[in-house]
Formats: structure tokens, sequence, C-alpha cells
């Protein structure tokens, strides 16, 4: 005979299986202190008005001296808006929801915060890739007819930014999914989800949106700081003025750049690449959380790069910033450059 008593019984311990269950399919978040989503409001908040500002005084300077917007510039400019909308669509709305302590906008702002961060994060590595590349074919390649010009820049952002909607489009389609992660405070990709779909889109996702830029990255500024070298020595020896410390100095620049971008996504792509080797592992809520509010600080290192590196950005910031009282010590509308590439297309940013 069935009693009220059993049926409770197996009731609660078919809760408890599926709790269970649950619990090792997902990361579950745990209560986080008051005052924890405080100081993640505050820090985000600074982070916020940073990112804000600095990309907003690069894009200024760029528009306001028009002879800046070579052909490599254009790339800067590109890579400066879609930092702005990291900045905007990303720090300054969890700035807002850790103030509240719970992701409380609704599932679609959620899924919209995740696509933007996840969509720009991409344009800017992908920009940082296409910015090495067109490099590499400028100092590396001088005999083949490569020109460059503002139309192959564009042509190149044009591609850059409907390659990375794709990638950043899939999950909303069904292909992985966006969703709360961590303290719940941020959306983010949903690693967590232990599905095979959700597995192919990571590897796929790692190697031709991280790995394979990396390595092109990697590739072309190996050859270009070489070929530099060689270009240096052979103007020495026609009794030239050698200026390798001044065609380095560009590229320090943009390596400086992309270090300081794979400083801060490594951590994110880490822990997605350990979900897929092993499905299992459990990764703490905080822990989940820290790489994609790391990942949230890159739009600030890029415009602090261009000034503390560059002297004829600088100068044009400080213009700016002083609302024209002070006045560049610069009067020429493009950069100087070596010799040994006067013939080919700028190469210098800014």
């Amino acid at each position: 005979m069935i009693t009220k008593r059993s049926v409770v019984q197996t009731s609660s311990s078919a809760m408890e299986s599926i709790t269970t269950t649950d619990t090792a399919m997902t990361v579950q978040p745990t209560i986080f202190p008051r005052v924890g989503y405080s100081i993640l409001s505050y820090l985000m908040f600074i982070n916020t008005v940073l990112s804000v500002f600095n990309n907003l005084l690069v894009i200024a300077v760029m528009l306001k001296n028009v002879h800046f917007l070579n052909a490599m510039n254009v790339i800067i400019l590109s890579l400066a808006v879609s930092d702005l909308m990291i900045a905007t669509c990303g720090s300054a709305i969890v700035t807002i929801t850790n103030y509240q302590g719970s992701f409380f906008l609704g599932d679609a702002f959620c899924f919209f915060q995740d696509f933007a961060v996840n969509y720009f994060g991409l344009v800017s590595l992908c920009i940082l890739t296409l910015l090495a590349y067109e490099r590499y074919n400028v100092v590396c390649k001088p005999m083949a007819g490569f020109k460059l010009n503002v139309r192959r820049s564009c042509q190149g952002l044009l591609f850059v930014w409907l390659y990375c909607f794709f990638w950043a489009v899939a999950p909303l389609l069904g292909w992985s999914s966006y969703g709360p992660e961590g303290v719940q405070t941020s959306c983010s990709l949903g690693w967590e989800e232990r599905s095979w779909s959700n597995y192919s889109y990571l590897i796929f996702y790692t190697l031709l949106c991280f790995i394979l830029p990396t390595a092109v990255i990697v590739y072309c500024y190996s050859n270009v700081l070489v070929s530099l070298r060689k270009i240096n020595k052979s103007i020495e020896l026609q009794g030239g003025k050698n200026c390798l410390e001044e065609n380095e100095h560009a590229v320090r620049m943009v390596l400086a750049m992309i270090t300081a971008f794979f400083i801060c996504w490594l951590p994110y792509t880490a822990i997605s690449v350990v979900v897929v080797v092993d499905p299992e592992i459990y990764i703490p809520p905080l822990v989940a959380t820290m790489p994609m509010y790391f990942a949230k600080t890159s739009p600030v290192y890029n415009p602090i790069i261009y000034f503390l590196t560059n002297k004829r950005f600088r100068e044009s910031s400080l213009e700016i910033l002083s609302c024209g009282r002070y006045i560049p010590r610069h009067t020429g509308g493009g950069l100087m450059m070596c010799s040994a590439q006067k013939s080919q297309s700028k190469i210098n940013p800014v």
C-alpha cells in the first residue's frame, strides 16, 4: 500500500536526483557578498570611464586631423571604434548590474550584451591581425607591386566586420548559446553548457578566432622585424643613414597593443579550451567570472600605448585636451619615413 509519506519521499528523491544532474551540467553560482558586487561595480565604472574617454580621444584626434587618415590609420580608427563599443555595450552594463547585485535587465538584454562584447572583441583582434598582415605586405613584399591605400584598408575592414559578425551571431541562431555566467551579473558564451553543439562551436571558435589570428600576427611581425634589419643593413652598406630605430618604433607600438590584447583575452580563451578538453571539470563562479571582466579592460590600453609611444598623436591629443591652448610642434601633414620605405605606403600609424 502506497502511503502519502512514501509518495512525498519518492518525489523528494527525484528532485534531489534532478538537482544533482543539473549541478553536474552547469556551473552553479553562489551568493556573492554585497561588498564583492560593490567592488566589481566600482572597478567596472573606472574601466568604463577610462575606456570611453581614451577611445573617444583617439577618434577625435583622427577626425580633427584629416591628414592622419592614411591607409593604416583608417584601421587604427576602426580599432578605436570597436574598443569604444566594448566599453559602452559591455563594461557600462556590468557596472549597473553589479551595483544592483544581479543581471536584472532580462534575457534579451543579456543576449545583446554578450553578443556585443563577443562581436566587438573579435573585431578588435581581427583588426590587429589585419594591421599585421598589411605591414607584412608593405615591408616584406616591396617588389610585388603592393600598394596600400584607403580603399584597400576599407575592404579589409569590411571583411573583418562581416567575418566576426558570423561568429558572434551563431550562438543566437542555436550554435552554442549566450547566458549568465559566474556570479550572475554578466553574460558570456555558454561554455558551461555540456553539449556537442557547444563543444563544436568552442573548438572552431578557438581555432579560427584566436589561434589562427595569433599565428598570422606572430608570422607577420617576425618577418617584418627580420626584413627591417636587412633593409637597414643594406642602407648602411650603401652609405645611407640607418633608421632602424625609427622603423622599429612603430612596430613596437603595435606589438605592445597586441600583447595587451592577448593578456586580456587569453584567460577567457583558456577557460573555453579547458571546458572542451575536460567537460566534467567544475569551475567556481568567481573564477568563471574573472576572465570576462579582465577581457573588458582591453579597450583601455591601446590609446595609452598610442599616447606614450607616438609623439604626433600625443601632441594632437594635448591640443584637444587643452582646448587649443597647446600648440603642436609638428607642422607637416604626414609622417616622416626612412628612405627605404618612401617608395612604399606609409606604414607608421598616426
